[in-house]
C-alpha cells in the first residue's frame, strides 16, 4: 500500500503532511496523531475486535485529538439506510463476524473508551461518518 499512497499524496503536494504507516493494526500500537481515520474498517469485524480498534485509536491520540469512522453507518431505527442494511447482511455473509451498526451504537462503543464527545454527520450514498473527540 504504501507505494500506492506515496504516489497519491504525492500528486496533491502533501508529501510533508502525510505519513504512511505500515503495520497490523491489531498487534502493533496505532503510531500517534491528532486525527485517526478509520475508514470502511470497523464494518469488517465483530464487536470485540471493533472496541480492541476504538481503544487502539483512543490511546493513539492526544486529549483533544479526533478519531473519524466512516462506514455504511445504519439510522438508529433501522429502516431508512437501505444501503447500510444490504451492506451489514453482505458483512455477515462474508466475513466471519462482521457487521455494520447503528449511529447509537458506535456513539456508546466510543463513550465506553473514554471519548469525551461524539456526533455523527451524514456523508453520500448511504456513508456517514462518527466522529469522537479525546
Amino acid at each position: 500500500m504504501r507505494p500506492v499512497f506515496e504516489k497519491y499524496v504525492a500528486s496533491f503536494g502533501l508529501e510533508d503532511r502525510l505519513t504512511f504507516h505500515g503495520g497490523d493494526f491489531f498487534t502493533d500500537d496505532l503510531p500517534g496523531a491528532d486525527v485517526i481515520v478509520l475508514g470502511q474498517i470497523l464494518h469488517g469485524w465483530g464487536l470485540e475486535e471493533k472496541r480492541l480498534l476504538l481503544k487502539k485509536a483512543y490511546d493513539a491520540l492526544p486529549d483533544g485529538g479526533a478519531v473519524l469512522v466512516y462506514d455504511a453507518i445504519i439510522d438508529d431505527d433501522r429502516k431508512e439506510n437501505t444501503f447500510g442494511l444490504l451492506a451489514s447482511l453482505n458483512m455477515l455473509i462474508e466475513t466471519r463476524s462482521g457487521f455494520e451498526y447503528t449511529a447509537a451504537d458506535g456513539r456508546a462503543w466510543l463513550a465506553d473508551t473514554g471519548f469525551s464527545s461524539s456526533r455523527i454527520e451524514p456523508l453520500t450514498d448511504g456513508y456517514s461518518m462518527l466522529v469522537g473527540i479525546k
